[in-house]
């Protein structure tokens, strides 16, 4: 398995590297559609630990919540191979921010997928959106290495 990122993902300050299973195959011996948006996910959950964003819903009442995600499937992809899944903000708003990911396959040495999810900070106890802070805003860029607006 390769160890360092592909150029494909260089924009991506985080990468995680997944096998593809057997079971993540459908009856047309490919990788099936939902496979990646469970990869997606836990992209995601790595870039917020990476980056040391700390929000545990239980002790605050806030923290993220999944709005929209989607995909774009490029390639074909079978068992065996290994993936490479980027994520990276693409965009701040004020109560929510844009997730870009690429997946990239090691055997085939390309992107074989792409999509977005929008993640909200949402107060659970009020069942509404709320401000990001810019303590966290602060946190994001820095783990980025450059600022991010609400492109």
């Amino acid at each position: 398995m390769t160890t360092e990122k592909p150029a494909a993902l260089d924009d991506y300050p985080l990468a995680i590297a997944l096998p593809v299973q057997w079971g993540d195959q459908d009856a047309f011996g490919h990788v099936n559609n939902v496979v990646y948006f469970r990869w997606f996910e836990s992209a995601r959950i790595a870039y917020i630990q990476q980056a040391g964003i700390e929000y545990s819903e239980n002790a605050t009442g806030v923290g993220p919540i999944l709005a929209t995600i989607n995909c774009h499937y490029r390639r074909q992809l079978n068992f065996p191979d290994t993936v490479l899944i980027g994520s990276r903000i693409g965009r701040l708003g004020r109560t929510s921010m844009t997730v870009h990911h690429a997946v990239f396959s090691e055997s085939q040495q390309q992107l074989v997928a792409d999509g977005d999810s929008v993640v909200v900070l949402f107060d659970y106890a009020a069942g509404r959106p709320v401000r990001i802070p810019d303590e966290l805003r602060r946190q994001i860029e820095a783990f980025e290495g450059r600022p991010i607006g609400d492109a």
